[in-house]
């Protein structure tokens, strides 16, 4: 396993990559149409050199849905992540904080929803990363730039199990 501020970070940032939104004309809050268990796939690109990545998420939501815990574990050839979340929207903001059981490593997140689009910030470690996340139905589709030296970005497709 690779260690360093970056594969930390990169960690947090698969946080992010399950998180995604309803309709905004749904009543519920936005993280209602997540409960559940989720897997994913997508590409961890390091170093120029893509890896597969394989992930599964667990959301336990608010009743009101306006709140998220998650559990995330992710495995590419290279790295096995686990992390833990809390996240909160309010008036279309997130906020909530993260942390990498593997490592100890620990940061916060921001972002604003906008329908069933998200777009924010993580952060950590003295990086951080950008992301975009889009959900339609059963899947949910997230892209994570991140600032440093060997890491890229992450791609992950999620489906409803």
């Amino acid at each position: 396993m690779r260690s360093g501020k970056a594969g930390l970070l990169l960690r947090a940032v698969l946080v992010i990559a399950a998180l995604a939104f309803q309709n905004s004309e749904s009543r519920a809050g936005p993280f209602s149409p997540l409960a559940g268990d989720w897997v994913g796939s997508g590409t961890l690109t390091m170093g120029g050199v893509g890896q597969r990545l394989r992930c599964r998420a667990i959301y336990i939501v608010s009743p009101r849905g306006e709140s998220l815990r998650q559990f995330l574990r992710c495995a590419s050839d290279s790295y096995v992540i686990a992390v833990d979340s809390d996240v909160t929207e309010i008036d279309g903001r997130l906020s909530g904080t993260w942390r990498e059981l593997t490592s100890g490593a620990s940061g916060t997140l921001t972002g604003l929803v906008h329908g069933p689009s998200v777009a924010g910030v993580v952060s950590g470690l003295g990086l951080s990363a950008k992301l975009s996340i889009y959900t339609r139905g059963r899947s949910q589709y997230a892209s994570i730039n991140l600032y440093g030296p060997s890491i890229a970005g992450v791609v992950v497709t999620f489906h409803r199990v």
